[in-house]
């Protein structure tokens, strides 16, 4: 039940997103709210400080790349245009790959921090739709190993 409600607002999420004509406060706070899982973790208090600074200051573009920087850190922008009136937003995670190999994900929107946040929530929903996370998991537990001379002093 939880899960369909939370696709639920991520739909709505990004129907408001692509109906608004710019990025709002309350928009890129509902944006946070759903994306965001290591917003309070303790090591991060600087990058989470820099957001606030940023929301603040209502920077949006950098909002934007900053929650990219600390919720998808595996995930880079390929490509940003501005063509026909929108701006055209790609991420992916092997950027050095061809375009044509890479499973990137877009959003666009005539607003550029509206195409950043709507790449950002279809990276979500792609990270949650391949059921791996978007931070490599640390191996769990190291093999033992032995240390072997194998210089030869005859």
């Amino acid at each position: 039940m939880r899960l369909v409600l939370q696709q639920d607002n991520e739909i709505l999420l990004s129907d408001r997103l692509r109906d608004a004509h710019a990025v709002t406060a309350p928009l890129v706070r509902d944006v946070m709210q759903l994306v965001c899982r290591r917003h309070s973790h303790p090591g991060r208090a600087g990058a989470v400080a820099r957001i606030e600074r940023l929301v603040a200051e209502q920077a949006w573009a950098e909002v934007a790349l900053a929650l990219i920087d600390l919720e998808l850190p595996q995930w880079q922008l390929r490509r940003l245009a501005y063509d026909g009136g929108e701006w055209h937003c790609a991420l992916s995670r092997q950027r050095e790959m061809p375009e044509w190999l890479d499973e990137a994900v877009e959003a666009s929107h005539p607003d550029l921090p509206g195409a950043l946040l709507g790449a950002i929530l279809e990276a979500k929903r792609t990270v949650q739709h391949l059921g791996r996370p978007s931070v490599p998991a640390a191996p769990r537990e190291t093999a033992p190993c032995a240390i072997l001379c194998c210089d030869n002093f005859a």
